[in-house]
């Protein structure tokens, strides 16, 4: 039976992905674990899983165009299935759209004669529900483990609804459905394991049967290999066989490790990719370092001559030009959601001086005994995070609910989750740190140091760069004295930090040079009152300035 592969929700501010490249075409086989394509979302680039054994029938999204989340990018099934009815099927918000002249659509009546199906009726899956399988959550996960749902049959479901906790070889995650209807069937109980690919639920209109869809998955009937009356469907399934023979024994003799985005970059580029060192795990080369790569070459050098070359007069004649530069995913979402929340939230600012002479010596014993460096930026951390302890109204969102009873209201959240910006190549991003205030300083400078890492990588997994509950952005390292930021959705404060800055003052009958550091928090007036930020930033000043009272 084909399945649909739609574009999944890679981040939790994500809303459309961009196709960077197809690894599979048109009539290729494809496999539960291949990639089949790379997508740039608003916070890295990703690859994309079918989760599904098949040929690939149909790609309704080119490389370079863009998807909204839940679309249909692709039709997974048996050679020569009619898949049709599944677009048919699909919201009338994709209908009518005109066709785009390089969308593939296999004509597999064209090239392969239609399977006939000799063995047992399978049965459908009712119009209207849609299976939800375990993903593929880790490149070496086999199962996952449920630990718990989060929704019970006959509940209603919404696409960006978590459904279930779900524990993997590498951590537990969340499994998110990307389909909106009614709980109907769940496939593998809390505290039970699946298999990757195995049915967990399906969910669809209120009232359908899945009860034979069911059984039927269950007995294998749906299962069951089709068998080709033509020759030619069999010398094709022959030829695609040996082809991946091929590829197996050549991946398998001195196999480079590459995405498979580096390999096209590489090719048309016309870089010997066995030749280009990786950075990314396992010493797996990535985009990043087919774009850095530069061929060594002997350079000769050039004998200096003793003689002194006349001047020469040159007429500069300037040429006026631009370039316009296309909006990445990352940066579309900085936009909209700064941009939002200028206008949305009435910002106002709260700006102060801190002597850091204290966390300058505290910093320097610390380091000698810590088992990871300890920057100021970790001080800052684990200050805020103390801090906000004592003044929850700081620790708040403002939601917005119009149409529920009551409307708009303040969430005082009981975690203290800290993220802190970090500026990549294509933008900003926030890695998080949780329940900052129970961590330790070395904890703390860590975990930030390995999430920093990721960032620049674009390895960072989703619930790294979510949740954040007060946010810290520093420009410090840059020889910023002081600066406003924008508040960071949907935190109430951000706090933004300057350079550590020798300053002459008065000391007793004389002067002396004290370290300075200025900080400004951008509050929402919506949430958070002057007098309330104006307390907040006391208590921070108060650890800063006595380090050793957030070691108690």
């Amino acid at each position: 039976m084909a399945e649909v592969i739609r574009m999944p929700l890679l981040s939790d501010t994500m809303t459309e992905g961009k196709i960077i490249s197809w690894n599979k075409k048109v009539g290729d086989k494809v496999k539960a674990d291949d990639v089949l394509a790379e997508v740039e979302t608003d916070k890295a680039t990703m690859e994309v899983n079918g989760y599904v054994d098949g040929i690939l029938l149909h790609v309704g999204v080119p490389a370079g165009e863009a998807a909204k989340v839940n679309q249909i990018i692709a039709v997974i099934g048996n050679a020569g299935e009619d898949f049709k009815a599944l677009l048919d099927n699909e919201d009338g918000s994709t209908k009518g759209k005109p066709a785009t002249a390089n969308t593939q659509v296999a004509k597999t009546e064209e090239a392969v004669p239609q399977a006939i199906n000799t063995s047992s009726q399978t049965v459908s899956l009712p119009t209207g529900a849609k299976e939800i399988r375990m993903p593929l959550l880790s490149d070496t996960m086999t199962e996952g483990k449920i630990i718990s749902w989060n929704k019970k049959i006959g509940d209603t479901v919404k696409a960006d609804d978590v459904l279930a906790e779900v524990e993997t070889d590498k951590a537990t995650m969340e499994v998110v459905g990307y389909e909106e209807g009614t709980l109907l069937y769940i496939g593998v109980e809390a505290g039970q394991a699946a298999k990757i690919n195995e049915i967990i639920a399906i969910v669809g209109k209120a009232g359908t049967d899945v009860s034979a869809y069911v059984a039927a998955e269950k007995s294998g009937a749906n299962s069951q290999p089709a068998v080709s009356s033509s020759s030619q469907s069999t010398n094709v399934e022959q030829s695609v066989v040996a082809t991946a023979a091929n590829e197996l024994s050549s991946s398998a003799n001195g196999r480079i490790k590459a995405s498979p985005l580096a390999k096209k970059l590489a090719a048309d580029k016309g870089i010997d990719i066995s030749k280009v060192s990786g950075s990314g795990d396992g010493g797996r080369i990535i985009k990043k370092d087919i774009d850095t790569y530069v061929p060594s070459s002997v350079v000769n050098p050039v004998a200096s001559v003793g003689k002194t070359a006349a001047p020469v007069v040159t007429t500069v004649s300037g040429t006026e030009g631009y370039t316009d530069i296309p909006l990445t995913q990352m940066r579309k979402t900085i936009a909209r959601r700064l941009g939002e929340s200028k206008f949305a939230a009435p910002h106002f600012y709260l700006t102060m001086e801190i002597n850091m002479d204290n966390a300058m010596t505290a910093r320097t014993q610390l380091n000698e005994i810590s088992p990871v460096k300890i920057s100021f930026n970790d001080f800052i951390i684990k200050a805020v995070a103390l801090s906000l302890r004592q003044h929850p109204a700081v620790n708040s969102s403002w939601m917005s609910a119009p149409q529920t009873p009551g409307g708009d209201f303040i969430r005082q959240n009981h975690h203290i989750h800290i993220g802190s910006a970090v500026a990549t190549p294509d933008g900003l991003i926030v890695p998080v740190i949780r329940f900052a205030d129970q961590k330790t300083l070395s904890q703390i400078a860590g975990e930030a140091k390995e999430l920093y890492g990721k960032a620049r990588d674009k390895k960072l997994q989703p619930n790294e760069f979510s949740g954040n509950t007060f946010t810290i952005s520093n420009l410090g390292m840059m020889d910023i004295d002081e600066f406003t930021a924008i508040i960071n959705p949907p935190d109430s404060a951000i706090l933004a930090v300057g350079r550590i800055k020798e300053t002459v003052v008065k000391k007793g009958e004389g002067f002396g040079v004290t370290n300075i550091m200025k900080i400004t928090m951008s509050c929402d007036h919506r949430t958070v009152d002057g007098a309330v930020g104006a307390a907040f930033m006391q208590t921070v000043k108060k650890y800063l300035e006595n380090p050793v009272t957030m070691l108690l």
